[in-house]
């Protein structure tokens, strides 16, 4: 045989593209304008409107019923503040009619429809499902877009329509369970929206504000933000040129939809929520955050949630069911567009022991890196599961509403990807995800314990402040300050200076301040680069020690004399100094300084108070080694340091200057005290409204005579 020649090849081939070619135009073209063809699965086919929206197709004739469902891509978790059950709202209000057709409940009733809509974390949806015909279909298509835009979203309907919903609400606080799967979500959550509850706060919902609710509807409630599928048994040909005809004159909006970037941070240690609450049952609840619902993972997620509590052979159940020590074991585990979370419960009775229940429900679930989940685990829960997909796909109108959920997590072909994840799982995978989200740093775990009387705090009104204000007179105006100039020669001019007898030097700057206020502030310097050496922490711990008691008062009894007298004083030292630096008013000057003098001249240096300072001194050390700025600083100070251990110049690692702290006692701290506290080496500062004449004389009095043992001599930097 003579080869084909490639010119043969090449021709053939255009012929066949051309061939297709026009077969693909044929079909398009057979669609109605405005709709273009997009993928097929598995008798499923998708559609694109020019507006946005997107069909699905599911024909299928084993049934006499069609079923329609519209899927919105908005849920709670697209609420902002103040908008908390919206999405809810609208499910309700939709039904309630548009300018060209009634009650829509009414209508859907005497066609014998089952119908429903349900709203989710990040969907609402709605469903009909009826006796196939061609004029049902219309009816139904012609409604879904008419609703989607021209609801009414009527103050008169929602007032009508608040009862319902508030009984919905008071049914979820009645319920134990309900009531404890929220608080748990809430608590595991800090920013992520899936924390909060689709039905909504009270408040928002019935305080809402119609114009607000109307501008959420027609964000939201549009084409290119929806997802149609038909289902069942219908011509394809024709269901599109009804959506076409219906759905087509919706223009594709211009507005553009708010982009949703809060990610929820990883959680960083258990946490625990306690409700005590009327009730006849306790429950317990162990959430932990997991993956989106699209993520490669999800499925094994689901898995290892199966294996935990499926009765009667799941983990859960022969753990807390079996043992008795909770009667009902459950889950929760949600997969959405977001990384999601799974959620164990068990019902423990009234009068059992929850503690015992809840550390075998957590021993439980985090014990799968010591016992691995086993094949015969993982076939048993994987054959239930592919059993349910299979049983969905071939009812077209379970199908129909199921592909909701894979539309919310992204899009409806997830369903089918999820049952081909379930079949590639292997044990080592369910063990792989168990192992990273089901620990203790990333559980939230509640408890509900029934309770006939709870003890609850008031929640107080929000107080009109405007009445409250309104004829306030207050106290007569604070004294004014003077106008000063703070140039150095005003200062230099302005400023009183004097040296006491024992060489303390003294500056006083006294000017007329708002409220009569003065500020002082007081340094002794002590020893020399010899004498201090290797004395940092008798230093510190001295200084610390001064306001923790005297020979005349306590702790308590300084801090209440200050508060009397308005005044406020902080003392702190280091190697070479102690500083003590406050401030009063003029009434109260010259006790303030009695009582500074006091705590610098007779501190009694209480034991229990050393203790207490050395453990908070740690404790702040401690807690500089994690953190990046105290880190860097210390580390900068220590680069290129020349000096020795003990030299005031040098500065310890961290461990080096908790070791240090921990070994001074008392007596240590009183030889330091005694060797090196005096005023012959001290300054002082006071500016504000005072009597220099009279400060000069107390401040001898006080401090004139009082001198260091050792000498003062500047260590050179």
């Amino acid at each position: 045989m003579a080869p084909i020649r490639p010119a043969l090849v090449n021709a053939a081939r255009l012929l066949v593209a051309a061939a297709l070619s026009l077969v693909f135009a044929a079909a398009q073209a057979a669609l109605p304008a405005g709709i273009t063809q997009g993928p097929t699965v598995e008798g499923l086919t998708e559609y694109h409107l020019d507006n946005g929206l997107r069909v699905v197709l599911f024909p299928d004739s084993s049934q006499p019923k069609t079923t329609v469902n519209i899927t919105y891509l908005v849920g709670s978790r697209m609420e902002t503040y103040g908008e908390t059950g919206m999405a809810h709202l609208l499910e309700h209000m939709v039904f309630k009619g548009t300018p060209s057709r009634g009650n829509i409940m009414s209508a859907m009733g005497q066609r014998g429809m089952d119908f429903n809509g349900t709203t989710w974390l990040d969907r609402t949806n709605y469903f009909e499902t009826f006796p196939a015909s061609d004029d049902n279909l219309d009816w139904a298509l012609a409604m879904e877009a008419d609703r989607m835009v021209n609801s009414f979203i009527a103050r008169k309907d929602l007032d009508s329509e608040m009862t319902v919903v508030r009984n919905e609400m008071e049914r979820n606080e009645n319920n134990a369970v309900r009531i404890l799967i929220q608080r748990t979500m809430a608590s595991a959550f800090d920013w992520h929206n899936y924390g909060k509850d689709t039905i909504g706060a009270r408040a928002d919902v019935e305080n809402v504000d119609i114009a607000r609710l109307q501008a959420f509807y027609r964000l939201y409630y549009q084409p290119d933000n929806a997802v149609l599928v038909v289902a069942g048994t219908f011509d394809p040909d024709k269901a599109l040129s009804l959506i076409a005809r219906y759905f087509g004159p919706t223009p594709k909006p211009a507005r553009v939809l708010p982009r949703l970037y809060t990610e929820e941070p990883v959680q960083d240690g258990e946490r625990q929520v306690t409700l005590r609450r009327i009730g006849n049952t306790q429950w317990l609840s162990a959430l932990y955050h997991t993956v989106p619902g699209a993520h490669p993972e999800a499925v094994a997620i689901e898995a290892a949630v199966e294996i935990m509590t499926l009765s009667p052979g799941g983990r859960l159940y022969k753990a807390l069911v079996e043992t008795r020590k909770a009667s009902v074991v459950d889950d929760f585990n949600y997969v959405g567009h977001d990384p999601g979370f799974a959620m164990f419960l068990a019902q423990v009775p009234d009068k059992d022991p929850i503690d015992a229940a809840r550390e075998a429900m957590l021993r439980t679930i985090e014990n799968v890196k010591a016992q691995p989940i086993t094949s015969e685990e993982l076939d048993r829960v994987r054959a239930k599961a592919l059993k349910a997909i299979e049983q969905t796909i071939n009812d077209p109108q379970r199908l129909g509403v199921a592909l909701s959920g894979s539309i919310a997590a992204g899009d409806w072909r997830l369903f089918f990807l999820r049952r081909d994840r379930w079949r590639m799982l292997k044990p080592a995978d369910v063990d792989r995800v168990a192992a990273a989200y089901f620990k203790p740093a990333n559980r939230t775990a509640g408890a509900f314990i029934p309770d006939p009387k709870p003890d609850r705090s008031p929640v107080p009104p929000v107080a009109d402040v405007a009445a409250m204000v309104k004829d306030y007179k207050g106290d007569p105006a604070v004294a004014a300050g003077e106008a000063f100039d703070a140039t150095p020669a005003n200062l230099d001019a302005r400023t009183q200076r004097l040296t006491l007898a024992n060489g303390m030097k003294v500056a006083l700057l006294p000017k007329k301040t708002r409220g009569a206020t003065v500020h002082f502030s007081l340094r002794l310097h002590y020893g020399d680069a010899a004498s201090i050496a290797g004395k940092a922490a008798e230093a510190q711990l001295t200084a610390g020690m001064l306001m923790r008691g005297t020979s005349r008062h306590s702790r308590q009894e300084i801090e209440d004399l200050l508060d009397r007298m308005r005044a406020s004083l902080s003392i702190g030292g280091g190697q070479t100094s102690a500083t003590a630096s406050g401030q009063t008013v003029r009434a109260n000057l010259g006790p303030t300084l009695d009582l500074v003098a006091e705590i610098l001249r007779q501190p009694s240096f209480p034991a229990a108070e050393l203790e207490t300072l050395r453990r908070a001194d740690i404790a702040g050390l401690d807690q500089g080694r994690s953190d990046p700025r105290s880190i860097a600083i210390r580390t900068l100070n220590r680069y290129d340091n020349p000096y020795p251990r003990g030299d005031d110049r040098y500065t310890p690692t961290f461990d080096e200057e908790i070791g240090d702290l921990q070994a001074p006692d008392v007596e240590a701290l009183k030889r330091f005290y005694s060797q090196f506290y005096g005023a012959s080496a001290a300054e002082i500062g006071i500016v504000g409204d005072f009597d220099p004449a009279e400060v000069k004389s107390q401040l001898e009095r006080l401090f004139g005579s009082w001198s260091a043992q050792a000498s003062f001599t500047r260590v050179p930097r």
